[in-house]
């Protein structure tokens, strides 16, 4: 069972959602800039002077997004609670109100399914792009 209370479960599982949100945006937005620099040589060009400048815009775009969804619950939109088995805490999925089936929904949507779409998209684009140059230099 949980051992501590409501404030260190919410606590828990904020750090949770946050920090899993956080890893899923970082490789999606790696995942983006590869397939930018790969696939897109000519617009990749505006990234070559990449800069810290460049990187620390994505990252506070990433937790900005990871924030936004990971603090939804403690404004009522969703709420954290004890898993099934009561060992951990995260979001409480078990939507017990149309406000919070929303969320789940939400969640889902911009938080899993776009972000795996996108890595999806980005790399099997790379692997094309490298077929085709193969195959380029093949004929050549």
């Amino acid at each position: 069972r949980w051992l501590f209370d409501q404030a260190v479960c919410t606590l828990y599982a904020f750090c949770g959602v946050l920090f899993g949100l956080c890893s899923l945006g970082s490789l999606t937005v790696l995942s983006t800039v590869c397939c930018l620099k790969v696939c897109y040589p000519a617009y990749g060009r505006c990234w070559d002077v990449f800069s810290r400048r460049h990187a620390a815009v994505l990252l506070l775009g990433v937790w900005a997004y990871a924030l936004a969804f990971a603090t939804a619950p403690l404004a009522h939109w969703g709420s954290y609670g004890p898993e099934p088995y009561g060992t951990a805490c995260c979001i409480t999925w078990e939507a017990s109100s149309r406000e919070a089936a929303l969320y789940i929904l939400a969640l889902f949507i911009f938080c899993y399914l776009l972000p795996c779409l996108l890595i999806l998209a980005s790399y099997a684009l790379i692997l094309w792009t490298v077929w085709g140059s193969q195959r380029a230099l093949r004929q050549h």
